[in-house]
């Protein structure tokens, strides 16, 4: 009976914590990024735009990719303009990054993050954790099961202890 009880117990945990379906956003650099590729690290998923108060926030991303992307992580930027804050073409978003930030964490194209056009996976996220992004730099922590494991608002700062402690505890 024990066993039986402990499998059961199991098994609703899982279906309570169910992996994040797979999403895939058209990339700045050509081609696709899979989240699925990514399956079994912790990404952390910043909706971004150029012309925001929270832009100098990309130093602290590069900074927090560069420290603890060989224990794992994975920095998303996804520009946004719903905020009606980012520039006009996916070229000028890159050229952007690059010549001010010097980013080299993954970014995808110019994409919606709110309301009927908003990419899937923001979709996912709203209705697996009620969480929206509420301005430009809201930070979404994906654990390595697939699950959303903290939200942050734009007052986040990447390298702040709130959302440096919530990597480290979902790092390998």
């Amino acid at each position: 009976m024990r066993v039986l009880l402990s499998a059961l117990i199991v098994c609703c945990a899982t279906l309570v914590h169910a992996a994040m379906p797979s999403f895939t956003f058209p990339s700045i650099d050509g081609g696709d990024i899979d989240l699925a590729d990514w399956r079994g690290q912790p990404v952390l998923v910043v909706n971004t735009a150029s012309r925001c108060g929270f832009t100098p926030q990309y130093d602290g991303l590069q900074a927090l990719y560069d420290r603890y992307r060989d224990q794992g992580l994975v920095v998303l930027a996804v520009p946004s303009n719903d905020f009606r804050q980012e520039l006009a073409s996916n070229d000028e978003v890159k050229d952007f990054c690059e010549v001010n930030f010097g980013l080299d964490i993954p970014m995808t194209t110019i994409t919606p993050v709110l309301g009927e056009d908003a990419h899937p996976f923001y979709t996912w996220v709203r209705e697996e954790a009620g969480f929206a992004p509420a301005w430009n730099f809201n930070k979404i922590l994906i654990a390595p099961d697939g699950s959303v494991a903290a939200t942050f608002g734009s007052n986040a700062r990447p390298l702040s202890r709130p959302v440096i402690s919530a990597i480290t505890a979902v790092l390998n």
